[in-house]
């Protein structure tokens, strides 16, 4: 019997098991569950607090932008994570030839499928903070009892 390239993608797609420590969808589990993958996507998909006012389209950036957004981030953290998306498919990079040279990150559509999860996520930590920092609060103070 023939399996055919369809096949052999079905086939690999059934094998994936992040519970598996050889499993590429392990790894990607572990990319996207950052801190700064979460921000650059919703930044990205147009969740960002400073654009709250606008139509939640996705946009654009350049890199002075994200990191001026990201308050925290490294250069170095935001270089490579950048290029970590990248390379996954998904943001795309555009180099525009200016004086001085522009750089600009967008996403891609499956970027964008994942920012809906992301913007969530980002979403329910806010909205929750409160909620957690009690619970700290309160567990801390029984942990310290004797």
């Amino acid at each position: 019997m023939t399996t055919t390239k369809a096949d052999k993608k079905a086939r690999a797609k059934a094998e994936y098991n992040a519970f598996l420590a050889v499993c590429p969808s392990r790894q990607l589990l572990d990319r996207i569950s950052d801190k700064w993958v979460v921000l650059i996507l919703c930044a990205l998909g147009g969740s960002a607090p400073e654009r709250s006012g606008a139509s939640h389209a996705p946009k654009a950036m350049r890199y002075s932008e994200l990191a001026r957004l990201l308050a925290g981030v490294s250069q170095k953290m935001l270089t490579q994570t950048l290029r970590a998306l990248e390379r996954d498919g998904l943001l795309t990079r555009t180099v525009t030839p200016t004086v001085p040279v522009t750089v600009t990150y967008e996403l891609t559509d499956l970027g964008l499928s994942l920012h809906h999860l992301t913007r969530g996520l980002r979403q329910w930590a806010q909205t929750h903070m409160a909620q957690v920092l009690a619970n700290r609060e309160e567990h801390d103070a029984r942990a310290s009892r004797p």
